[in-house]
């Protein structure tokens, strides 16, 4: 295929595809994108999801599990196919996540008859969701604070750092990823709250960079072979891909450290110019967008939009 034929595959896609395919590869007005973005609660994988949310606001009737039909992962996706912040519907869930997890430490603790501190890589997670979707609440000033303050020494975020679920004491990918997005989704929700968030992902960012994207920084070898998989929807797993897209989404400088990476995304690239879907991470799923081993929508988009990224820095 050649890269307009594979361009017109991707606006042929589900709305949540089109939209970000004219947002970050056609550079669609403002008033194209709006409307394109609003389809996404109207058509396919978006009003499937939206339909099958209980009257209580949660999805199903869990709030963090089952993986992956939950409240919480249902929000993380909805906000990755970008449905509009402000939905109705979204802002009940928003809140009954908010009302039922938001803890004393200021972050975001589910399990308090187990755990007596909050989780670093749910917090993130949900903290990202209420910054999309335009949850305003003095609390999620508050979360954003807590997931900056536990930032560890080498730059990365860990879930198991707090006491009695490991307390490590190296970086973590998996929760680095996450608190990433999440900071920048607050940077751009509370303008006048960035310097700190942005601080914080700078030295994230740097975390990342150190290791390669994907490196043992004392061996140089990959960490762990599932990072080079580029599974979407990635829920709460890091992998290469997932990195480079938050690097592109914050038009990163170009830094020789990211050439493995991205050679290793060119390198799954397929004769036809697309990328295809590995399979996915154990659970349940309302639906499944996409087909294992065939050419991928969202894995073709993300690419993309990272190799326009990088041709251009």
């Amino acid at each position: 295929m050649a890269r307009d034929a594979v361009l017109e595959w991707l606006l042929e896609g589900d709305p949540a595809i089109r939209w970000q395919a004219l947002r970050d590869l056609k550079e669609a007005g403002e008033h194209t994108l709006l409307r394109d973005q609003r389809r996404v609660a109207k058509e396919g994988w978006g009003v499937r999801l939206l339909e099958l949310q209980n009257p209580d606001g949660r999805w199903a009737s869990g709030i963090y599990t089952p993986k992956w039909t939950s409240t919480t992962y249902t929000m993380v996706l909805l906000r990755s196919l970008g449905l509009t912040p402000g939905h109705p519907q979204a802002m009940r869930a928003c809140k009954v996540l908010l009302d039922t997890g938001f803890w004393r430490d200021g972050g975001i603790n589910f399990y308090p008859r187990v755990y007596k501190r909050s989780e670093t890589c749910i917090s993130s997670m949900v903290l990202a969701v209420f910054c999309w979707f335009g949850m305003d609440d003095p609390r999620v000033d508050q979360l954003a604070e807590h997931v900056i303050a536990q930032q560890m020494p080498d730059g990365g975020w860990n879930c198991r750092a707090m006491p009695g679920y490991g307390s490590a004491t190296h970086g973590s990918f998996h929760t680095t990823i996450s608190a990433l997005e999440a900071l920048l989704e607050y940077e751009r929700f509370r303008p006048a709250s960035a310097p700190a968030a942005r601080e914080a992902q700078a030295r994230g960012r740097e975390f990342l960079l150190l290791h390669r994207m994907f490196r043992s920084h004392r061996t140089g070898r990959v960490v762990k072979s599932e990072m080079t998989r580029f599974t979407f929807p990635p829920r709460w797993h890091y992998d290469v891909l997932r990195g480079l897209d938050h690097f592109q989404d914050v038009r990163a400088p170009r830094d020789e450290r990211l050439k493995d990476a991205i050679g290793l995304v060119e390198q799954r690239r397929q004769p036809d110019g697309r990328w295809l879907l590995p399979s996915g991470y154990r659970g349940v799923t309302f639906f499944e967008m996409e087909n294992v081993g065939e050419p991928s929508r969202w894995n073709t988009l993300r690419a993309l939009r990272v190799r326009r990224w990088w041709e251009n820095r």
